[in-house]
């Protein structure tokens, strides 16, 4: 969550000093500069950090804009590749943007329209994931993960974002949501 999350209930320096204060007593924890998470323990780990995936929402949501998971990322989240990312690496129509979860880098990334016409459905991540794994990788092993992974409705979105995808990945999209 960022300040700007809480601006209805007061006047911007208000909100900093009641963030601030709650800090310091322990009930949230500062993630970043301008993003504050509330902490999680776990009764063997510890305290957790922040889900990398929310941080990123928070940085998004900060300035209005798009979000899309990276090439590697959502290679990963579709189980077309055990890699896990070092980085987790987001696309966005705003300016490059960095924050640190403990060890993990996060990254925005500006990318062109073009890039985010696709952004927040399963097609973006699915166009991405192509992206990353490159075309002559793709083969009929990725497209039946890929068909086993998406649901009716996620096939039918394929099909309806053709136009906004690369040829060679809209000729996947086709096959993944073929019967």
């Amino acid at each position: 969550m960022t300040p700007l999350d809480f601006l209805d209930i007061g006047t911007r320096a208000a909100v900093d000093q009641a963030l601030s204060r709650l800090v310091r007593s322990g009930v949230l924890c500062r993630v970043s500069r301008g993003l504050y998470g509330l902490p999680a323990r776990h009764p063997v780990l510890g305290e957790l950090s922040a889900s990398p995936e929310e941080v990123a929402k928070a940085m998004a949501r900060r300035g209005s804009q798009k979000l899309q998971a990276g090439g590697a990322l959502s290679a990963n989240l579709l189980g077309l590749t055990e890699q896990v990312p070092a980085r987790m690496e987001y696309l966005t129509d705003g300016p490059t943007r960095r924050a640190m979860i403990r060890n993990l880098p996060i990254t925005l990334k500006r990318t062109t329209p073009r890039g985010l016409a696709t952004a927040g459905r399963a097609s973006g991540t699915v166009a991405q994931a192509l992206r990353f794994i490159r075309r002559p990788q793709v083969d009929d092993s990725v497209i039946a993960k890929l068909r086993s992974r998406l649901g009716a409705r996620e096939k039918q979105q394929l099909i309806d974002d053709i136009p906004l995808v690369p040829a060679w990945i809209g000729e996947v999209f086709r096959k993944v949501a073929a019967p």
